[in-house]
């Protein structure tokens, strides 16, 4: 998308942390932005953060975890502004641990938000991008351990798999006109590592210790990257059309050693023609051909006065 000036941008988890970075991202870019959340009291702030900078918001309460919910959301925003033009659904928790001691629920509940909540995002609100034939984006919020599984075992399950379904909308949407991102950000000041703590009563017990304050508090006072700048980083993003919207340059080279390794792992034989020649769907797409690879973005230039 070029012309974003007035168009209608959605944020599902857009009431606190990155969410709320990215809503205001599009609000300063000159969008008219909808955020959901599940908490009243977040998306009151929100709203008074807003008014503060001279920018406007329409907040909704909505559990992403619930189909039903979001679908009557969607007609709610297309009612009050006409349409959808932008979708990001960001909703997700961060439940961390060692796999092996994750309880059921701990299972249930981080694919419910992290899984179906991305696809509850996409059945809701993509039927009304499409409606009005202009064309759109979508961003749906992996994770870097989405790339780098190495010490969240359920969550970077959760968030790869919002990778691979990134890559497979992105390829069955680009003729629509609509993009879809894979946005992969790294450590960010944002409320991810307290979402553990605002655990539904239907999800009973987890596995795992509840969060400890002192390392939350911790983490708080690490150099990540700010909400405001990892929002930004998604409008430049859905401004290029881009596949991947990743953040952190520290990541690149554990990511190219990855997928070294994973490339190692074929067998070092000839292909078999034949067998090739009735697969072609499968073995690439253009997508990834050299071809339609944009250059490496620039961190964005409202941010590049912050440290």
């Amino acid at each position: 998308m070029h012309d974003i000036q007035d168009k209608v941008a959605v944020i599902t988890g857009g009431s606190s942390g990155i969410g709320r970075g990215i809503a205001l991202a599009f609000a300063r870019a000159g969008m008219r932005v909808v955020v959901t959340g599940r908490g009243e009291d977040r998306l009151s702030e929100t709203e008074a953060e807003f008014s503060a900078q001279g920018l406007r918001v329409d907040p909704l309460r909505v559990d992403a975890t619930d189909l039903t919910a979001m679908r009557e959301a969607a007609d709610t925003v297309e009612r009050r502004h006409g349409g959808v033009h932008v979708l990001v659904n960001n909703a997700g928790i961060g439940l961390v641990g060692p796999v092996a001691e994750a309880a059921p629920d701990d299972w249930d509940w981080v694919i419910d938000v992290n899984i179906r909540g991305v696809g509850h995002g996409i059945q809701a609100f993509l039927p009304k991008i499409r409606a009005h034939g202009e064309g759109g984006h979508i961003v749906n919020t992996s994770s870097m351990g989405g790339l780098m599984p190495i010490v969240a075992g359920l969550y970077s399950m959760t968030k790869a798999a919002v990778i691979a379904l990134s890559e497979a909308l992105h390829i069955e949407l680009r003729d629509e006109g609509i993009g879809v991102s894979a946005y992969c950000p790294g450590p960010t000041h944002s409320n991810i590592a307290a979402t553990a703590a605002d655990r539904p009563e239907r999800y009973g017990e987890s596995g795992y210790p509840p969060p400890d304050p002192a390392r939350v508090e911790l983490h708080r006072r690490q150099p990540y990257m700010s909400a405001r700048e990892a929002g930004e980083r998604v409008l430049q993003g859905v401004l290029r059309g881009d596949l991947f919207i990743l953040t952190h340059p520290e990541f690149k080279e554990g990511v190219a050693e990855r997928h070294a390794t994973i490339e190692a792992a074929f067998p070092d034989e000839p292909v078999d023609a034949e067998r090739a020649a009735t697969i072609p769907f499968l073995l690439t797409s253009p997508v990834y051909s050299a071809g339609s690879r944009p250059s490496s973005p620039r961190r964005p230039r409202s941010d590049r006065h912050r440290p």
